[in-house]
């Protein structure tokens, strides 16, 4: 017995994490470890979204052209996407999952309210574009780890809680921008700087969170005869040993990426048509609002049918052009045009994860697949920027319309061929 106990102690700890958890059902410690991601990430998308509900006003207040929005807006998309790159490679070969995850909320977290010092647009480009990198730095890390848990609690459920419960937040965040906004004349340094409490939350429950899962990688299912992955292995696959429905998923939502404006360019042209700064906030949260509740829905109808889900959503997030950018906005228009944004906003920033992570079965390659499949994700959202921005806006809104509706629609037979090949396997 004493051997047994000696032998016990000598145990990795991420061993011992792993067997203290044994006695719980491993569906219900996945999901618990869901939830509490959910609750991280509340607090980060308070600070983030609420950000990004008026960083597009503030850039205008300051004479930011469509040009330069547009070119802030698609450089910090592609180096955000770009570092999920390094952060899910380097995560899986070094085991540190949690590092990188916190690490990315810290930047990301942190960059917000130091917009509350800046005099210029030129001194917030910047800052934009850090805050960007550190969601991208978080991201993959923070998809893997979730991809564990979704092993057992089926993939689309677990991406679609997370989103679910950080939507909440994503809709707090720019509804409290607005509050300061209407309470204060030129509150924006106001409203950046208040986002630095939910930011502290944030990482703080990321710290107890690694305190009490420490590895992830425990909630594994593992097929018979297979043997278990520990922390630190890693399996770096060459491009060409992506399968092929990898790439066809890719290329669709490439496209979809490209057609899709960014809410920064929509916010610009909204106050440059005169509409009221609380108003423009309280719309994106109102994508937030549709974002979070039509990830949740079509999260589980995934799981049970696919991708051809992803494709319905797409359609209804390609109507969203037409009421955004034709026309004078009014708010009747503007709020369905956002709803519509809304649903391709959740699907993008949560659901998209969900076939990959359902495609690379190997769970020591998924962070690296995560970065490969953001990194290429995040140039075509940049170029796609630009193009919408900066060589439509200021020529032809008519234009700009087609394109972006156009790109998203052509994905489509792209995910049909992609989803004959992907299977998604529901949890027991």
């Amino acid at each position: 017995m004493r051997e047994q106990r000696d032998a016990a102690a000598a145990a990795p700890a991420h061993e011992r994490a792993a067997r203290g958890r044994s006695s719980s059902p491993p569906g219900r410690s996945a999901l618990a470890f869901v939830v509490m991601v959910g609750v991280a990430s509340f607090f980060a998308d308070m600070v983030h979204e609420g950000a990004h509900s008026t960083n597009g006003t503030w850039l205008s207040v300051f004479g930011a052209s469509a040009l330069a929005v547009a070119v802030i807006s698609g450089v910090g998309e592609w180096c955000g996407y770009l570092i999920r790159l390094v952060s899910g490679y380097a995560s899986d070969r070094s085991g540190h999952y949690w590092l990188w995850t916190i690490g990315g909320h810290v930047v990301n977290c942190g960059a917000v309210p130091a917009l509350a010092l800046i005099g210029s647009w030129q001194a917030a480009a910047p800052l934009i574009v850090l805050e960007r990198v550190g969601k991208g730095m978080r991201n993959p890390p923070r998809d893997a780890m979730l991809a564990h848990a979704g092993t057992t609690a089926g993939q689309g459920r677990v991406f679609a809680i997370r989103e679910g419960i950080d939507q909440i937040g994503a809709v707090l965040g720019p509804l409290l921008v607005a509050f300061v906004l209407a309470s204060r004349h030129d509150g924006f340094r106001l409203a950046y700087a208040l986002l630095l409490a939910p930011g502290v939350l944030c990482v703080a429950t990321f710290v107890w969170g690694w305190r009490r899962f420490p590895t992830p990688r425990s909630f594994e299912a593992q097929a018979d005869g297979e043997e278990p992955v520990v922390p630190g292995q890693v399996r770096r696959l060459g491009l060409r040993e992506f399968p092929s429905a990898f790439w066809l998923y890719l290329a669709a939502m490439g496209l979809v990426a490209f057609g899709y404006a960014d809410f920064n360019l929509i916010a610009w042209r909204m106050y440059q048509h005169h509409m009221d700064v609380v108003t423009i906030p309280i719309l994106y949260a109102v994508a937030m609002a549709t974002a979070g509740s039509s990830a949740s829905v079509f999260g589980r109808w995934m799981d049970r049918r696919g991708l051809p889900v992803l494709m319905v959503a797409v359609v209804i997030a390609a109507c969203s052009p037409p009421l955004l950018f034709l026309g004078n906005p009014s708010v009747g228009l503007s709020v369905a045009g956002m709803a519509l944004w809304g649903v391709g906003y959740g699907i993008q920033d949560s659901l998209m994860s969900a076939p990959v992570a359902t495609v690379i079965r190997d769970p020591r390659a998924r962070s690296w697949a995560f970065g490969v499949f953001n990194a290429c994700y995040g140039c075509a959202w940049a170029m796609g920027s630009i193009v919408l921005g900066a060589l439509l806006y200021t020529r032809s809104v008519v234009a700009l319309v087609a394109v972006a509706m156009c790109a998203q629609l052509l994905a489509l037979p792209m995910l049909a061929a992609a989803g004959r090949v992907i299977g998604f396997v529901r949890a027991a």
